[in-house]
């Protein structure tokens, strides 16, 4: 169902960089959901730029829709209440996340050099991938307050965990909390300690002996897995992400404190991961709590590690680059 423009904001703007298959799904997710009252479309290919805005505007002609789209640059992006960034090279069949670093870091300084200065209420959302890192240093590249950089992290992969929770469990999804945090890639946990559908835990919930380690190790592989085999099959994934996005978007633009995972700096840690936080108009309004037992925390160290390792040695190729 659409939802008309927050009454408080006579305009609200969301910039989409990259027009290609995600970003263009998550432009027609704002429209069609009227989440906003204007799209924004940037890419350095201009052809691409021209039909897929010419294309998204056919799809607001019935009515429906009470938010327009239109082709911009990055100043524009700039002044937008949320600047979402999609563009980064293609994930290829069987490479991981982090393969991709070295060239969406040169993507992404692209970006963010001739948007500069961005508006300083504006929220970056980080949608690209690897996203955990991406994240980590569009906060340096953006000049914005921490709390206004943040990615989709692992909210799609919870939201797939849900979904095979839902089938097992035979109860609504949305019914299910439950989360996996850490890094949006190999690194993943799934927070089993604290899932519950309704007020009960899990594994109350389920079957006698059902959610065995055995259970556990196969639907965690099943959602580590599930972009892979989503790639394998048709080259990318953009109508899952698509709509995380815009949900996300929607969170941030009517101030909905809605709770979620995503990917913010973890002062704690030294680097960006998922973990749940409270989502509004000024972006991460509060990390929130979760027990871990022993095993999820040492699962959360490792994968902030990890990512710390990444991290050092992308600062050392960005400054051999600029040597």
């Amino acid at each position: 169902m659409a939802h008309p423009p927050p009454p408080h904001r006579l305009k609200t703007s969301i910039a989409i960089i990259g027009a290609g298959d995600v970003g263009s799904t998550l432009a027609y997710t704002l429209l069609h959901d009227s989440i906003c009252t204007e799209v924004i479309m940037v890419d350095p290919k201009k052809e691409l730029l021209e039909g897929q805005v010419r294309d998204l505007g056919d799809a607001t002609y019935g009515g429906r829709s009470g938010t327009r789209v239109r082709a911009g640059t990055h100043r524009d992006a700039s002044h937008s209440d949320i600047i979402v960034i999609t563009a980064g090279a293609k994930q290829k069949e069987g490479e991981t996340r982090l393969d991709l670093l070295t060239r969406n870091l040169a993507i992404l300084k692209s970006i963010f050099e001739p948007m500069k200065p961005i508006n300083s209420t504006s929220i970056v959302l980080l949608v690209a991938n690897p996203v955990d890192i991406l994240t980590y240093f569009a906060r340096e590249m953006s000049g914005l307050p921490e709390s206004q950089v943040l990615g989709t992290g692992t909210s799609l992969d919870s939201a797939r965990l849900r979904g095979e929770l839902s089938r097992r469990a035979e109860v609504a999804a949305s019914s299910i909390d439950a989360y996996v945090l850490g890094e949006h890639g190999d690194g993943q946990f799934i927070a089993w300690s604290s899932a519950s559908i309704g007020t009960t835990p899990l594994h109350l919930t389920l079957p006698p002996n059902t959610l065995t380690p055995a259970t556990k190790a196969e639907i965690a592989s099943h959602t580590r897995g599930a972009a892979g085999a989503i790639i394998a099959a048709k080259g990318c994934t953009s109508f899952g992400i698509g709509s995380v996005a815009a949900s996300i978007c929607k969170y941030i633009i009517f101030d909905s404190h809605t709770v979620r995972p995503l990917s913010f700096f973890q002062p704690e840690l030294g680097c960006c991961l998922s973990m749940p936080a409270v989502i509004g108009r000024k972006g991460i309004v509060r990390a929130m709590r979760i027990e871990l037992d022993e095993e999820e925390r040492g699962f959360l160290v490792s994968c902030a590690e990890n990512l710390r390792g990444v991290i050092r040695g992308a600062e050392e190729g960005l400054k051999e680059v600029k040597e």
